[in-house]
């Protein structure tokens, strides 16, 4: 059964892993240390002093909730998105506010904030596509890449629009450190001092409470590999997308000209998700709704356009080592129903 994603690991991450054991120290250290810079550098920051890696994506947003003191306050987060989302504010003591995506779009529907009287918001960038936020003096922004790693807004990566931005590296993610991940990221050094110094739990004489939300250098050097590589990930991403739109597939994406996507998923409007789906695995392909409606974050019913993308989409295989064969056998496959 060709999955529905995978990662991208092969020789280069071996080698690497084979380098750190060799080295004698596992836990946190250089490469850890080496990928905050890299990432920092990457995403167009001052230094990786405005970098700090984690042990998980979900990690990464309780870090960023903690530092924005979010307990109490009120958290607006899409609807449309993962529980991992939910688990963070109700994990910091935060009370979330559920808000719909845009009609046909995975993305917060930005008139939805105006009337939410919040204090922080959520913005994840869904399936790479570029959510248009900024920075509000009405409320504290923390963007989330974990899908969305490497876009792109007038030529500039996203990620530090708001206050602090996060992103996951878990296994199918655009790039992993070897299976769990996560980093945060600001121009506000302050902040990523708070949140590196709760990470460094170990010999601490000051009685602060702290936790460990280390990455190990084992982690570090897979995605120190993975960051190498990013660009030929991307391209093979864009040019698989491109032959599920030559195709006559309607997919969704970002019609503005400032936006550069990443293709973290390859999501279809359609009529028959079902077909599409059972079609599709007695092919040995799998396909999957990419949010089901039970998984959205509260009550389908009143979320209009969240509801309609959980019944009316389907998230078709999108990763670098796809094979061309099998992209052209689900363009034939699914557009073929699509045509009925």
């Amino acid at each position: 059964m060709v999955p529905h994603n995978k990662p991208t690991l092969g020789y280069r991450e071996i080698s690497a892993v084979k380098r750190v054991i060799n080295s004698g120290w596992d836990a946190q250290g250089i490469e850890v240390n080496s990928l905050e810079d890299e990432i920092a550098a990457f995403l167009g920051l001052e230094s990786s002093s405005n970098v700090v890696v984690v042990s998980s994506g979900t990690a990464a947003l309780f870090l960023a909730l903690w530092a924005l003191e979010s307990k109490g306050r009120r958290v607006g987060v899409p609807v449309y998105s993962c529980s991992a989302l939910k688990n963070a504010i109700e994990m910091s003591g935060a009370v979330p506010v559920y808000l719909d995506c845009a009609k046909r779009s995975p993305n917060i529907d930005l008139n939805a904030i105006q009337s939410s009287n919040i204090d922080i918001l959520i913005a994840p960038s869904m399936f790479g596509i570029p959510i248009d936020i900024k920075s509000n003096s009405q409320y504290k922004v923390i963007e989330d890449l974990a899908q969305a790693f490497g876009a792109e807004k007038n030529g500039r990566p996203i990620g530090s629009r708001g206050e602090l931005g996060i992103t996951s590296f878990y296994a199918t993610k655009l790039l992993t450190t070897g299976g769990q991940g996560g980093a945060i990221f600001s121009h506000n050094k302050n902040l990523i001092d708070k949140i590196r110094d709760y990470r460094e739990f170990d010999n601490r004489r000051d009685k602060k409470n702290r936790f460990n939300f280390q990455m190990t250098d084992i982690q570090a050097s897979i995605g120190r590999e993975q960051l190498k590589q990013f660009n030929i990930f991307r391209e093979r991403r864009e040019s698989i997308f491109m032959n599920y739109k030559a195709a006559g597939l309607d997919l969704l994406e970002s019609k503005n000209i400032s936006h550069s996507i990443v293709r973290y998923r390859a999501v279809i409007n359609t009529k028959q998700p079902d077909r599409i789906i059972n079609q599709l695995e007695m092919n040995g392909i799998r396909a999957i709704v990419p949010i089901e409606k039970d998984e959205l974050l509260d009550n389908p019913n009143n979320y209009i356009n969240a509801k309609q993308l959980s019944e009316q989409t389907v998230s078709l295989p999108i990763y670098p080592n796809l094979e061309q064969s099998v992209v052209n056998k689900i363009c034939r496959i699914v557009s073929k129903i699509e045509s009925i």
